[in-house]
C-alpha cells in the first residue's frame, strides 16, 4: 500500500480559518523541517469554546489566538503531548483566559543530548490529567481522550464526537511520517497505537502539523507498513554487514534532506531496539546510536 503525503495546505499566519461549523485553526509562523508550515492551534466550538495545542510561546500566535476568541469564554486548553511546538503557550492562555489546561501528564524524560524536533515543554504540568477514554465535554462538543503513546509517551489524541473526527497531534501526520525517538518516543508503542486506531471510525483526522487526513483508516494502514518495511530494510543492512546507525541512515535515507538525518537515527535506533527486544537482533551494549548491532543466529 502507496503511501501517499498531502502537502497542500493553503492559509495565513495567524489568521482564523473555519473549517468545518465546529473547528477553526489558527497557524504558528514556526515552520521548519519538523513542524511543516508552523504549529496548528485548533478552536473547538462556538461561544464557550476549546483550544487544542495551543502552541508555541510566540507573542505573535498567543495574541492572534486571544483576538480569535474575543468575545467567547474559553472553557478547555487540551494539549496532545509536550513539544515545545504544542504545549508552551498554554501557560499564557491559561494566565489570560483562566481555563484548565489538560492533558496525559508532563513529559515522559528524554536521555541527556538526545532531544530531537523542537525540543521537550518540562514546564508543562496539566492542571486536570486525562486516562484513555476520559471524556471532557462542553458546549455543543465532546472529546473522548485516546491515548496514542510512541511518538510521546504522554500523547493523546482527541475524538471529537459530534463530528466523527479526530484531533490526532504528532501521531499521525499527512505531510510526513511521524518521528520516534528513544527512550521516551517507543516504537512498538508507536505501531500498536496505530494499530489501535485502526478499530475506530473517525472520518477524518486534523493533525497540529498540515492538512486533515481524510481516508484516515488507509492511511494509517499505510503508515504501519512503512514501519515494517523500514523494519526490513534495517535486517537488510545487517545481514549486508551495516553494523551502525550512521551507516543505515547513509544507506537508507541518502534522498532525504540531511538536517532530518539525526531525527531518522533516533527511529532507526527505536526500531533496533524493539528488535533486540524480539530477540532478533543483538547490540554490543546497551542499544544506543553509538553502538554496533548484529542479527542473532
Amino acid at each position: 500500500m502507496a503511501l501517499n503525503f498531502d502537502r497542500s495546505l493553503e492559509f495565513d499566519y495567524g489568521a482564523v480559518a473555519a473549517l468545518t461549523p465546529l473547528i477553526r485553526r489558527v497557524i504558528a509562523r514556526n515552520g521548519g523541517p519538523f513542524t511543516f508550515h508552523g504549529t496548528g492551534t485548533y478552536i473547538v466550538g462556538k461561544g464557550r469554546v476549546a483550544i487544542i495545542d495551543p502552541g508555541p510561546d510566540l507573542d505573535e500566535h498567543v495574541a492572534a489566538l486571544l483576538r480569535a476568541v474575543e468575545g467567547e469564554t474559553v472553557t478547555h486548553l487540551l494539549v496532545t503531548h509536550t513539544h515545545r511546538d504544542h504545549s508552551p503557550a498554554a501557560r499564557r492562555l491559561k494566565e489570560a483566559l483562566g481555563a484548565p489546561t489538560l492533558g496525559f501528564g508532563p513529559h515522559g524524560g528524554e536521555a541527556a543530548g538526545e532531544a530531537v524536533e523542537e525540543g521537550a515543554d518540562h514546564d508543562f504540568v496539566p492542571d486536570i490529567r486525562l486516562n484513555h477514554g476520559d471524556v471532557v465535554a462542553g458546549a455543543g462538543w465532546s472529546f473522548e481522550a485516546v491515548h496514542t503513546p510512541g511518538h510521546t509517551s504522554n500523547h493523546l489524541c482527541f475524538a471529537l464526537k459530534e463530528e466523527r473526527a479526530l484531533f490526532c497531534g504528532d501521531h499521525v501526520m499527512g505531510w510526513s511520517t511521524t518521528v520516534v525517538s528513544p527512550p521516551d518516543g517507543d516504537m512498538r508503542a508507536y505501531r500498536a497505537s496505530l494499530t489501535a486506531l485502526l478499530g475506530r471510525d473517525e472520518a477524518i483526522y486534523w493533525p497540529t502539523h498540515g492538512a486533515p487526513v481524510r481516508d484516515p483508516k488507509a492511511h494509517v494502514a499505510a503508515l504501519l507498513e512503512h514501519r515494517a518495511e523500514r523494519e526490513a530494510q534495517i535486517i537488510a543492512c545487517l545481514n549486508g554487514d551495516i553494523a551502525t546507525i550512521p551507516e543505515m541512515v547513509r544507506r537508507l535515507y541518502k534522498d532525504v534532506d540531511p538536517r532530518l538525518h539525526g531525527a531518522a537515527g533516533r527511529s532507526v535506533l527505536a526500531h533496533l531496539i524493539e528488535l533486540v527486544e524480539r530477540g532478533s537482533v543483538a547490540s554490543e551494549g546497551v542499544p544506543s546510536i553509538g553502538a554496533r548491532y548484529r542479527l542473532r543466529v
